[in-house]
């Protein structure tokens, strides 16, 4: 999608920039959100191999923080987990918990990375496992972060909300699925964003067996309701 594109002409402006004045924590940063959107495009290699490079970055860097290589730790464990690499991504996780504990409130920690709080590594920890098809440890930890997260976040809400869904309903909990997803809809609706609308896609494509069931229905008409453009068949 074009947004994908922009992003990607940004990011490596944003990296040239970065080079010229030698800051490399934030050099880390950009690779790392480029191994994320490279996740979203379906992109498991290229994602691995931005985020490897983003570490050695961050590595190379003088006073890189806890918080920097916990988060970074964590994308590595997005990478891996797309890709079902299950061991890698079990040791990516322990490795972004271990350098999670070890910040300090005296870090002098980069502003791009304060939003990664306690909340922000558990619903992350939790996202991991969903990727790799591990629902029931992925929901206590999706929704313990939910009760926890900032209700202004709306963006992070529906973001969330629609993963808790989709991983309710691997676990054949359709009608717990539909009340989390109906709730995430709200928040969903407020923003504009490629990442949320394409979770609900997914997690509507992932209705399709339930398709006459009641709260199916329900959830259905809430949408069309809510969310006229992505009602009916969603683009897959």
């Amino acid at each position: 999608p074009r947004q994908y594109n922009q992003a990607r002409a940004y990011f490596t402006e944003a990296l040239q920039l970065a080079k010229e004045i030698d800051d490399r924590q934030f050099m880390a940063n950009v690779l790392a959100c480029m191994s994320l959107q490279a996740t979203y495009q379906d992109k498991p290699a290229d994602s691995l191999a931005l985020v490897t490079a983003a570490q050695d970055q961050a590595r190379s860097a003088v006073g890189t923080t806890p918080r920097v290589l916990s988060m970074l730790s964590m994308r590595e464990a997005f990478a891996h987990a797309t890709l079902g690499n299950q061991a890698d991504t079990h040791r990516a996780i322990g490795e972004a918990h271990r350098h999670f504990e070890q910040i300090r409130s005296s870090d002098p920690d980069p502003s791009w990375v304060t939003y990664f709080d306690e909340p922000k590594l558990i619903v992350d920890t939790g996202i991991a496992h969903g990727r790799l098809g591990e629902a029931a440890t992925a929901e206590p930890l999706i929704a313990d972060a939910l009760r926890r997260e900032d209700r202004t976040n709306q963006r992070g809400r529906a973001f969330h909300s629609f993963w808790l869904a989709r991983t309710q309903l691997d676990q054949g909990k359709l009608d717990q699925a539909c009340h989390t997803a109906t709730q995430a809809l709200e928040p969903a609706s407020a923003v504009v964003s490629e990442r949320v609308t394409g979770h609900l896609r997914e997690f509507y494509g992932q209705l399709a067996p339930h398709r006459q069931e009641p709260v199916t229905l329900a959830f259905e008409a809430r949408l069309r309701e809510l969310l006229p453009p992505v009602s009916g068949s969603p683009r897959p």
